[in-house]
């Protein structure tokens, strides 16, 4: 393994090991490198056909017609906007025979779109829906009732 591979490794290792000084070590401070990307993440969120593709590849990997269908725009509008999110390897892609299926490479995009859609329920009138007593998920697949426990 190279030392820059090597770094690396290590360098997750300490933030999923080091719960104490993890924000400083997982770039989740004001001088980290990561805050400008961060802010092309959120720049390539910032579109509502997107958000909308993250939300249909929530559930599992789709075709680009079927998200087409899902997101109600046309299969080449929807296919432009998936080459902007596979570029900023948001989601990926696998092939089977002539077919494309388009999955989120992660968790993570997902997370911000469910957590961007709950802050939005809170610009409403009254009790937020993911508010109303319903377990909520989190990135770590606890409830909030689970973490309450």
């Amino acid at each position: 393994m190279d030392r820059a591979a090597e770094r690396k490794r290590r360098g997750r290792s300490l933030c999923k090991n080091l719960r104490m000084h993890a924000d400083k070590r997982c770039g989740r401070h004001v001088d980290s490198e990561y805050v400008e990307l961060a802010v092309e993440v959120f720049s390539m969120l910032a579109d509502a056909t997107r958000v909308r593709i993250v939300l249909a590849l929530s559930d599992g990997e789709l075709p680009v017609n079927d998200l087409a269908e899902r997101v109600r725009k046309s299969p080449a509008a929807v296919s432009q906007h998936l080459a902007k999110l596979r570029l900023a390897r948001v989601v990926a892609t696998r092939h089977e025979g002539t077919r494309v299926f388009y999955r989120l490479t992660n968790e993570h995009a997902r997370q911000l779109v469910s957590d961007a859609i709950f802050q939005a329920e809170h610009q409403l009138d009254g009790t937020p829906a993911h508010h109303d007593g319903a377990p909520a998920h989190h990135h770590d697949g606890a409830s909030r009732a689970d973490r309450s426990a």
